[in-house]
């Protein structure tokens, strides 16, 4: 066999063989659509639908940095020792915080399906870093379950927009719950809320049996403002507490509120420090007051003054300067009258002459978004 022999036979060899290959060729399909974000406008700014779902999704949250200063306890400043000398000294108490939100919702045939999450990771100097959910519940219609602040706190409306609203402490936030909020019309809302409570590291609030703490409330709310009234039923220490708020509108720049509250506490005095998680402040009632000036779009001027039956007393006062959206700077001055242990917390009971006067501030950096 001659080399031209053998280049014609390879030649065809190879043409059978591609000719065999492309009878088996694949059809490869036409690219899908690529699907973009869609945006949903039915539950406010933010939302978007999650892909392939009728779900609709926001993510937000908040960077923070608080700078605090003055006398420890409630007013946020520290003691350290110098490195040199061992003396204690006064010392700034900072916190960064990053918050990471998410809300979720979807209509149904039994109405609307929401979530809300928050978790909060901390990053403080004088102490360990940390993480907290301090939301996570599903609600349908008005029927809400999962880790909420309870509406004790919520509902009403807290006390003030000020960063140090608790000098005389108002309730214990953190819970798990069963809520039913529900809408009267002409302004009426409500809710009855079944709640397990918290601890802190001086009261004592989580049921001790199957039988949850039972909370309702009632508001009426027009543009001149809001009556608010809440009332809770300790099922632990078979203890009542309620507080009434009453929210002025005085004009587009001043609004000024109101609230009081009245516990009983024959069982908390002997076994808790005379505070529980309904009534955490000293003695049977105690008042919070206060209000806002908005000078302009901007700047915004915040005053809370507070007092309990035990002659504890509180003031707060601060400027809120919004730089940009999203971007606020809080400059707070704090006072109270109050008594304290060593370690610089203000629970307890004292006499007139354990308490003392303390002095203090912060001044906070907030991005939301």
């Amino acid at each position: 066999m001659n080399i031209k022999s053998l280049l014609l036979g390879s030649a065809a060899a190879l043409i059978a063989v591609s000719g065999a290959r492309a009878a088996d060729a694949v059809t490869v399909a036409e690219p899908e659509p690529a699907q973009y974000v869609k945006i949903c406008d039915v539950y406010g700014a933010g939302y978007f639908y999650i892909p392939g779902t009728e779900t609709c999704l926001r993510i937000g949250g908040y960077i923070r940095y608080d700078a605090g200063f003055g006398d420890i306890g409630t007013l946020d400043g520290r003691t350290t020792k110098d490195v040199l000398n061992g003396k204690t000294q006064n010392t700034w108490k900072k916190n960064t915080r990053f918050a990471l939100k998410t809300w979720t919702g979807q209509e149904t045939e039994l109405g609307t399906l929401k979530t809300y999450t928050e978790t909060r990771f901390n990053f403080p100097n004088g102490g360990p870093s940390n993480m907290t959910l301090n939301f996570a519940w599903i609600q349908l219609g008005g029927l809400r379950i999962g880790k909420d602040e309870t509406p004790y706190d919520n509902f009403i409306g807290y006390a003030g927009n000020v960063v140090q609203d608790t000098i005389i402490p108002y309730g214990i936030k953190d819970t798990n719950l069963i809520s039913y909020y529900f809408d009267a019309g002409s302004g009426v809302t409500g809710f009855v809320s079944l709640e397990e409570g918290s601890d802190t590291s001086v009261i004592s609030g989580t049921i001790d049996s199957y039988v949850p703490h039972v909370v309702g409330g009632l508001k009426y709310k027009q543009d001149w403002g809001a009556i608010t009234g809440v009332v809770a039923y300790d099922s632990a220490y078979e203890e009542v507490a309620g507080k009434v708020r009453l929210d002025v509108n005085v004009s587009k720049e001043l609004s000024l509120f109101g609230m009081f509250g009245y516990g009983t506490d024959k069982n908390l005095v002997e076994h808790s420090n005379g505070r529980g998680f309904y009534k955490p402040w000293a003695g049977h009632w105690a008042f919070w007051t206060g209000g806002t000036y908005k000078f302009n779009n901007k700047t915004a001027f915040n005053l809370q003054v507070s007092g309990d039956q035990d002659k504890n007393y509180g003031v707060a006062a601060n400027v809120a300067y919004t730089i940009v959206p999203g971007f606020t700077i809080t400059t707070e001055v704090n006072y109270d009258h109050f008594g304290h242990f060593d370690d610089g917390t203000s629970f307890g009971n004292w006499t007139k002459a354990d308490k003392k006067d303390s002095v203090g501030g912060i001044v906070r950096f907030q991005r939301s978004f």
